[in-house]
Order: C-alpha cells, then structure tokens, then sequence
C-alpha cells in the first residue's frame, strides 16, 4: 500500500511520527490518571497525569514540526528557515483583490513586478500577435504562438529562484541558430510541442517558476496585426508597423474574429480591477481588444477600468502623441466607455535622459487633462516614473494608486 512507502529506509520521517504518535499515546494514559484523581481525589494521580499530558503535548508538538520541516527540505530546499514567512506572505497575497492586466511588451511585465507584492491573484492578457525576434522566428519556423511576451510576464510574476527567472530571460549570443533566442521561448515552445498545447505550456512553465497569478493568451488564434496609414497604405506585421512614417489611423486582425480564450474572459468577468497598459498602444494594447468579445467583456465588467498612458511617445506609432490622443485611439478601436481612469506622470524628465531619447524620436508625453476628462474619463495624476538609465513606470506607485482606486468608492472623486 502506498502509505507504507512513508515507513521506508531513508523517508527521515518514521522516527517522527512514532515521536508523534508516542506522544498521543501519553495524552490517552494521561487522561487515564487525571479522570481517576479527580473521581478517587487522588492528588499524586492528577499531578502524574498533568506531567504526562505536557510531555505528551509537547513530543506531539516536536513531532509535527520535524515532519513538517522534513517535507519542506523536499520541496523548497534552503528555504526552511523561511517557512513562517512563505506561509505568511501567501495567505496575506492570496486575500488581495482580484485584478487583470491587459497588455504586452516590457511595460505590462514591469507593472507586475510591482503588483504581485500586492496580490497573487492576478491574471496578464497578453497579445499574440508578435512577429519579430526571437519570438517572431519560432513563430515562423515552429509554428507556434509567439512566446515572448508571455515570456516576460511569467518571469515578471515569479516566485522562483533568481537563477530560475535569470535561466529563463538568458539570451544566447553565439551559435548557429541559437543566436538571438531567448531559452524561456526555446522552453515554451518546445513544451508546447511535446504537449501539443500552447495553453499547457504556459501553465507548465507557471508552475516551474512559481508564479504568483497566471498568464493567459487573449486569443490563441494565430494573427497578423495590421495598420491603416493616413496616407492610405497599409502595414502588415507587428514587428513592421513602427517602421513606417505615416501616421497610423486604425488597426486591425488578420483574420478578423479571432476567437478569445476562455480563461481571459472569465478573469476580466471576476475582476476587481482592469488595468490596461503600459506599453506600445498600437502593437501591444489594442490587439488584445481586436479579439472578438474581449471589449464587451470589459465593458460589461463592474470592475474599475484603468488605463496607465505612456511616460513616452513611441516613433513609428504614437509621435507627437498627448495623453489624451493616447486615450482616444484606445476608446475609437473599442468603446466609450471602456476607461473609468486614467494616470498619468506629470513629473519632469530629467535633462540628460531627454537628450538620450531624441536619438529614438521618442519624447515626453504631454498630460493635457482636461482633454482626457472632456472624453469622460477621470485622472489620476502625479509622478508615476523612475528615471535612472531610462525612463519606466514605477511599479509599486501604481500598484497603491490602483489598490487606493479600488477601495475608493466608484463614481467619486
């Protein structure tokens, strides 16, 4: 019988439950003696009993702890010291509100960094319509959904071992054919090969990182994102679509009605909060509200909807952009309503950092506000960036503007 298997050689256990089951042993004579000396009332009967139901407590106290902690050596080795603060942490994490980010690229994985110290039950829609890179060569020679971006979320909500997270985002540099690819993508597709599900693979892949929350693809359709240019032209590919000048007036899916996933939808139904970027808006936001039903899912969500805009423009997709044009591409590709929020940085940019991004045409994004309420969407405004090397949200800002969102009343403020 399987449960035999915990008296084998080597379990380091059995020596530990004899301690544990010797100690409910003594609770049973204990109580013996105690129900004896209080019915004779016989002192030295009660007093024996008294010692032996404390020792009893205690050898079944030392002996729980000692399997407790024999388990634990199995399954998070080095980290049995910590044991108290894991269980904290997780009970605590496990309580928090239910939120969903929608998005891709780096600025959706940064956010998570900093949500996942709030809550783990958080759920990232991510795009799938990556074509360049690493991802966008698996894609076409494997064909398979693009891992990158999901890549990064996962590693981003990790609770892993740093050098798990680091073996995942490792970038190889040399070799025929391994140059340029990233082993998190190697690992995600070839799992998804060998499952015959790119959705398997992603919760496999969760599970060897431990991650706090789940990443899920908004369709798991294989798409072509596109642009309708003001010049008239139009440019096919994710990976293409900045490279071209004109400006981009609407883009779309190919094929169009792409179905969504069905974890994606049921998360936004559940959720507390919506929170929709940071990223590119053209290639990493909007596709994931081109998937059929995802926009009405939203809207039909009593969650508060979110909407972090970009600290920068992005050449080839947003130049010249305010806050407020950001917002009103997002609402003319999906509904009026769609945003309760949006925040905004109104910090100043450090000079030196200014200079390094006109190399990229990439400048401040102007938060004209009253604009952005003109549209019917409130704003939270403030310094909402780190700007060391280069300029990026702050995780942790955020994440308490949005927890502050969502215990503040709806419609207030």
């Amino acid at each position: 019988m399987r449960w035999f298997k915990w008296l084998y050689p080597g379990m380091r256990v059995k020596r530990w439950i004899f301690l544990f089951a010797f100690g409910i042993f003594l609770e049973m004579i204990a109580a013996g003696f105690l129900w004896h000396g209080s019915l004779m009332k016989e002192t030295d009967n009660v007093i024996i009993g008294t010692v032996l139901f404390l020792l009893g407590v205690t050898l079944m106290i030392v002996g729980l702890r000692k399997m407790v902690k024999s388990f634990i050596t199995v399954f998070l080795p080095r980290r049995e010291q910590d044991l108290v603060d894991i269980m904290f942490k997780q009970r605590q994490l496990s309580k928090g509100r239910k939120l969903v980010v929608i998005g891709g690229g780096t600025g959706l994985s940064i956010l998570l960094h900093g949500l996942k110290e709030v809550t783990s039950n958080i759920t990232a829609i991510v795009t799938v319509a990556d074509d360049g890179g690493s991802s966008g060569r698996l894609r076409t020679e494997f064909d398979v959904l693009p891992p990158g971006d999901i890549r990064n979320c996962l590693v981003a909500l990790a609770d892993a071992e740093t050098l798990v997270r680091d073996l995942f985002q490792y970038r190889f540099t040399e070799g025929e054919g391994l140059k340029g690819h990233n082993f998190g993508n190697l690992f995600i597709t070839a799992l998804s090969k060998v499952t015959g599900d790119f959705e398997r693979a992603i919760k496999e892949s969760s599970k060897v990182l431990a991650i706090r929350g789940q990443v899920v693809p908004s369709t798991l359709a294989k798409v072509t994102l596109v642009a309708k240019r003001a010049d008239g032209s139009q440019t096919f590919g994710e990976s293409t679509i900045p490279k071209t000048s004109s400006p981009i007036r609407k883009v779309y899916l190919n094929p169009v009605g792409c179905k969504p996933t069905t974890e994606a939808l049921l998360a936004i139904k559940e959720a507390d909060a919506i929170i929709i970027g940071p990223g590119s808006l053209y290639t990493s936001i909007i596709p994931n509200f081109l998937v059929e039903k995802i926009t009405d899912e939203v809207i039909r969500s009593r969650a508060i909807k979110v909407y972090i805009c970009n600290v920068m423009t992005q050449h080839g997709e947003t130049d010249g952009y305010t806050a407020s044009d950001h917002v009103e591409a997002l609402l003319r590709h999906t509904h009026h309503a769609l945003i309760d929020y949006c925040i905004v940085n109104t910090a100043k940019i450090p000079e030196h950092l200014l200079e390094r991004y006109k190399g990229e045409e990439a400048y401040p994004v102007v938060p004209d506000i009253k604009k952005i309420r003109e549209l019917g969407v409130a704003v939270v405004e403030g310094d909402i960036m780190t700007a060391d090397d280069y300029v990026r949200h702050d995780a942790d800002k955020i994440s308490k503007i949005i927890v502050n969102l969502i215990e503040k009343p709806k419609g207030s403020g």
